[in-house]
């Protein structure tokens, strides 16, 4: 089994499990409004969360990541700089 990469400090983590190849924005979108950890990621606007790209705030394999990434199918983990989860 591969390791996960790090997941930064100050940070929300998706892990995506994918079939096959998928675009990244469409896929995170979708998973941020079905999660239920960090509230206002699950109701982010389409303008707020494409303001999370440009401030490079989405990291793919611990690097910024544009809209158009290509997710592989399989595992891969999405860290989102700057939100935790909620205690629970």
């Amino acid at each position: 089994m591969i390791k996960p990469p790090e997941q930064p400090s100050n940070s929300f983590r998706i892990t995506l499990t994918l079939a096959d190849s998928r675009r990244l924005d469409g896929v995170l979108l979708e998973e941020l409004r079905k999660q239920t950890q960090v509230p206002e990621l699950k109701t982010i606007s389409r303008t707020a969360f494409k303001a999370l790209f440009k401030a490079r705030r989405i990291q793919l394999k611990g690097q910024s990541a544009v809209p158009s990434s290509t997710l592989a199918s399989g595992t891969s983990y999405v860290d989102i700089l700057g939100f935790e989860a909620a205690a629970v």
